[in-house]
C-alpha cells in the first residue's frame, strides 16, 4: 500500500516514522497537519533488505531531503525481535548522522491510537509466539485521545481472557491467531477492529511522536533499546548456560 501527497505545504514538525515490529514493514511522513506520505508492505523479505530503500523512496517521492526533517520516530516494540533490532539500529544511525532528535513509541500504543472515540475498552494484542501475547488495555476519552490503563503485558491468552469483564475491542495481529478462542470464551464481549488496522502503522507512530516532540521527550540514540517485554530466545539460552556453569 502506498499513499503520497506531493508538492504540498505543511506545518512543522515534519517527522519521518518507521515501524518494523511486524511483517508489515512501513514508513511514513507526518506533520502537524497530518499524514503526508506512507508506504506499507507485507513481505517475508528481511526488514534490512527493504527498510533503507523504503526510507529513501518516500523522501524522494515526496520531493524532500533529510535536512528538511525535524525529527525521527521509531516503533520500540514489542514485536518481532529481529525487526525491532534492525529498525532501531537503522534509525539510531540516521539520528547520529543527521543530528535529528529521536522519538520512541510503543507498538501497542500505536495500535490503540487507531481507535479514537471507541466507546468500549480497547485491548491491543500482538502474537508473541509460544502461546503468549503482548497486550495492554486502553480507553478513549472525550477528546479522542487513547489512554493506556494497564502495564505492557506478556501472558497466555487464557490469562488475558480471565481479566476481561466488559465489552472489549481487540486490535493487533494476535486477533488472527486467537479470534476463535476470544469469541468462544467472551461471547458478545469480544469485539474486533477492522482487518485493515490490525497492524501497527508508522503513520500513527508519527502522530503520537508529535506530542513527544512538543514536550521534547527525546531518546539518546547511543543508549536507546527496543521494548521487548519478554527476553529473546538467545537471552534465555545464555542465562541457562550461565546457570549451568555456576
Amino acid at each position: 500500500m502506498a499513499h503520497v501527497q506531493r508538492n504540498i505545504s505543511w506545518s512543522p514538525p515534519l517527522i519521518l516514522a518507521i515501524d518494523n515490529s511486524t511483517m508489515y514493514g512501513n514508513v511514513a511522513l507526518t506533520s502537524a497537519d497530518g499524514l503526508l506520505a506512507e508506504h506499507t508492505l507485507l513481505s517475508r523479505l528481511t526488514h534490512s533488505k527493504r527498510l533503507l530503500t523504503s526510507l529513501e523512496n518516500i523522501l524522494q517521492e515526496s520531493d524532500l531531503d533529510w535536512h528538511q526533517l525535524d525529527a525521527l520516530a521509531v516503533c520500540l516494540g514489542p514485536g518481532s525481535f529481529t525487526g525491532l533490532r534492525i529498525g532501531l539500529a537503522t534509525i539510531k544511525g540516521i539520528a547520529m548522522a543527521t543530528g535529528l532528535p529521536l522519538i520512541g513509541i510503543s507498538s501497542l500504543d500505536g495500535l490503540a491510537s487507531q481507535l479514537p472515540f471507541a466507546k468500549q475498552q480497547i485491548c491491543t494484542i500482538l502474537d508473541a509466539r509460544k502461546h503468549e501475547i503482548y497486550a495492554a488495555f486502553y480507553e478513549s476519552n472525550d477528546s479522542g485521545e487513547v489512554e493506556r490503563t494497564s502495564d505492557y503485558l506478556v501472558m497466555e491468552p487464557e490469562e488475558l481472557i480471565a481479566a476481561i469483564d466488559c465489552p472489549t475491542i481487540f486490535v493487533g495481529d494476535g486477533v488472527n491467531v486467537y479470534a476463535d478462542l476470544l469469541k468462544e470464551s467472551l461471547g458478545a464481549r469480544a469485539l474486533f477492529a477492522p482487518e485493515h488496522i490490525i497492524f501497527p502503522r508508522a503513520a500513527t507512530i508519527g502522530k503520537l511522536a508529535l506530542t513527544q516532540y512538543q514536550q521534547k521527550q527525546f531518546l539518546d540514540p547511543a543508549s536507546a533499546v527496543p521494548l521487548y517485554i519478554r527476553a529473546s530466545d538467545a537471552e534465555i539460552q545464555l542465562k541457562k548456560k550461565r546457570s549451568t556453569a555456576t
